[in-house]
């Protein structure tokens, strides 16, 4: 599985462009940080990639885990964050659901 690794350094709106992009191209999105100053830049990322999203119909929520890696030989515990994509059904849309649901129970 890759990763979009992310340090402490790493510019949140570049990392965000990225997520946003990866989302809409269909491709899973997993992100890897290890260090508060890095799992910081990752969590400002997601939240600004969302606000790029949701204008779209498009929402994402994340699920981080820990994971032992090796870095230069050695042991780091890293941050994982797997991102989510929800499709936003329009009011509308829901609306009619709704409606339908409420006809069927007649």
């Amino acid at each position: 599985m890759d990763y979009l690794k992310v340090s402490s350094k790493s510019s949140p709106a570049s990392v965000a462009g990225a997520i946003a992009g990866m989302v809409k191209d269909g491709v899973p999105v997993n992100i890897q940080s290890v260090g508060a100053g890095a799992v910081n830049q990752a969590i400002k990322a997601v939240a600004i990639a969302r606000g790029f999203l949701i204008p779209t119909g498009v929402d994402i929520s994340c699920a981080p885990t820990f994971a032992d890696i090796n870095i230069n030989g050695e042991s780091r515990t890293a941050i994982r964050i797997a991102v989510y994509v929800h499709r936003l059904v329009p009011q509308s849309a829901r609306e009619g659901e709704a409606e339908s649901a409420q006809e069927l129970m007649y």
